[in-house]
């Protein structure tokens, strides 16, 4: 079933550069009715807000100031009653295996905190209109290596949250559908130089790293649009080397 992104109100975690940025320009490509971006760094948030109304208009981007482990209360407070959100990307992020806690802090408690106050926000039954939360997860959320066990960890926990809140039986009471976007290596800030714990080799990951698959921003900002277009609730979806979509099985 085809959807369609005119008019939406988007909400992006960690929206103010990479992976977060290229989506919300896409999506306001699509006709999105205004991309909320929140992040905690705020001159790029700035930056962000300049560039996208430049090439959108007026009133199409705005920028809150967010670490999304403390400040979910009073931001989402704000944007509840302005606005009835269509759309949450979870997709702030860390990718630094030497800081364990601040992984699983980030990358599951604060999305799944996140997810369950937007799909309460959405929900039909609870008086909302419906509507998409989209998890950023990794091919690490099904994959398995001998590198970056802490970020891999994480990643699953973010497919085990998605296949559950994404249930079709939650869908079918909510209107909330909530589906992953699983990227492959891809070329952000993130990713030029990821900390690893120190596991004896070093040498082994560096030549892991260039013998990847890696792809464009541009790849997983057009894969956000086909898979909001199209993904059933509950599912997760590849996109690597800059190929299209694939469903990863389940």
């Amino acid at each position: 079933m085809a959807r369609d992104l005119t008019n939406k109100v988007v909400v992006i975690t960690g929206g103010a550069d990479g992976i977060g940025y290229e989506i919300a320009d896409r999506y306001l490509q699509k006709g999105a009715k205004i991309t909320i971006l929140l992040d905690i760094n705020e001159k790029l948030g700035a930056e962000a807000v300049k560039k996208l109304t430049a090439k959108h208009g007026n009133n199409k981007a705005a920028f809150l100031r967010c670490d999304v482990i403390q400040d979910l209360q009073t931001v989402s407070k704000w944007i509840f009653d302005s606005y009835k959100v269509d759309v949450l990307v979870n997709n702030a992020g860390i990718l630094n295996d030497r800081l364990l806690k601040k992984t699983i802090d980030i990358n599951v408690t604060a999305v799944v905190e996140w997810g369950m106050t937007f799909w309460d926000h959405m929900r039909k039954d609870k008086g909302g209109n419906g509507g998409t939360i989209i998890n950023l997860a990794s091919i690490y959320g099904y994959r398995v290596d001998q590198f970056l066990p802490a970020y891999q960890a994480s990643k699953f926990a973010v497919m085990g949250f998605t296949k559950s809140l994404g249930h079709v039986a939650n869908f079918e009471r909510s209107g909330v559908r909530v589906v992953a976007i699983c990227p492959g290596f891809t070329e952000t800030k993130l990713t030029e130089d990821p900390p690893a714990w120190d596991m004896g080799q070093d040498k082994e990951f560096s030549q892991f790293l260039k013998a990847q698959a890696w792809q464009k921003l541009e790849s997983v900002g057009k894969a956000a649009v086909d898979i909001f277009e199209k993904a059933p609730t509950g599912t997760a979806w590849l996109t690597e080397g800059g190929k299209p979509i694939v469903e990863v099985a389940k």
